[in-house]
């Protein structure tokens, strides 16, 4: 392995050891998580009848043509749940309903767990946590290997990347949120992404080019980081919220099974959909200042190194095109009639943009922002 001059070979090297360490025991993190998502306890709620059933029991007032139905569920920890319906059709309706109480408890994570599933997932989370700090002294080593900000190409950016995911996720933990049903996909895409970096956008430690030489790396670079792993957590949350609607659609029609033929199992043990569609929201409603304060800085980092503010240079106008996505998302969830799925197709879309301005751009279109290393 050729190291160019200002590398430090011994902890280049342990820096590569330590993020091949942290994917290791992110993988063993994913198959705890899935164990508990096996044994863990069902989240959605199916109503298939208006009559009084079992551990159900359901208020019907109305007329033939228009029916309020009140239901309380019995939950899996021993409370219950009251939902309100309206069902607009005959007799006999079928009211389908995924909602849940107020403490959103079931699910993955929750108190009303199997003991088998609640240890997976507590191991889960400690192996999380175990990985992630592998993962900090990895990139830290990387950085300290050149004696600069770890994130001078894309496979450090990508490393940092990932790490921004995984610790949005336990910070969300540690402030109490009952997200642990989050940890199988973070995982999993964090894992995905490492992969990604350290095949295809390996590069060896070395110095930045003189262009990246200046204090608005760490600003203007840090804050494209934590923007892009938040937005790809809500990207997550978007496409579980549609997988989940989609489940409840299906169940309400009469099927067995999730979309794409999964088993009906997998979505029973995910919270409401609901919850996943104002998760999402909030994330990028929270990001999309940052992401705006991300395109300025690099705005006056470009007039520092080049002289201009704005030259449309590729990379800062797909920026620029994914501020305005996310801006027409955040639009429409203000809009009425714009809720629900029509504005989360709009969020896919948005982070199609955001994922084509970081892959596409920086590995196939040859710009002034062409620091990709590879």
């Amino acid at each position: 392995m050729h190291l160019a001059s200002g590398v430090d070979p011994q902890l280049a090297d342990l820096s590569n050891k330590l993020i091949y360490s942290a994917m290791v025991v992110y993988t063993l993190a994913m198959f705890a998580h899935m164990i508990e998502w096996t044994f863990g306890s069902k989240g959605a709620v199916a109503v298939r009848s208006t009559e009084q059933s079992g551990s159900l029991s359901e208020t019907v007032a109305g007329t033939k043509g228009a029916k309020k139905v009140t239901v309380t569920v019995a939950g899996a920890g021993g409370g219950t749940t009251t939902l309100t319906r309206t069902a607009l059709a005959g007799e006999g309706a079928t009211v389908v309903t995924s909602g849940r109480g107020a403490d959103e408890e079931d699910g993955p994570g929750a108190a009303g767990n199997s003991t088998r599933a609640d240890l997976a997932g507590r191991i889960a989370v400690s192996l999380t946590v175990l990985g992630a700090l592998l993962h900090a002294a990895g990139i830290v080593t990387r950085g300290l290997s050149v004696s600069r900000w770890p994130w001078g190409n894309m496979y450090e950016f990508s490393c940092a990347f990932a790490f921004a995911m995984t610790a949005a996720y336990l910070v969300l933990l540690a402030s109490k949120k009952n997200v642990r049903w989050l940890g199988l996909p973070v995982v999993l895409a964090g894992l995905l992404t490492l992969g990604i970096a350290t095949t295809v956008l390996y590069t060896d430690s070395e110095q930045l080019v003189p262009a990246l030489h200046s204090p608005w790396l760490a600003i203007h670079v840090s804050t494209a980081i934590f923007c892009g792993g938040a937005f790809y957590a809500a990207f997550i949350a978007t496409l579980l919220y549609l997988g989940k609607d989609s489940f409840d659609k299906r169940i309400a029609a009469g099927l067995t099974t999730g979309p794409l033929g999964t088993p009906a199992s997998v979505w029973r043990r995910l919270p409401a959909a609901s919850t996943f569609d104002k998760l999402s929201y909030r994330i990028n409603a929270l990001v999309f200042p940052l992401w705006t304060f991300t395109i300025i800085a690099g705005a006056i980092w470009a007039e520092a190194a080049w002289g201009k503010y704005w030259e449309w240079d590729p990379k800062e106008t797909w920026s620029f095109i994914t501020w305005v996505a996310y801006a027409c998302y955040l639009h429409a969830r203000a809009t009425a009639g714009w809720k629900g799925r029509k504005a989360a197709y709009l969020a896919l879309a948005a982070f199609a943009c955001w994922l084509f301005n970081y892959y596409g751009v920086n590995i196939f279109v040859t710009g002034k922002h062409s620091y990709a290393g590879i």
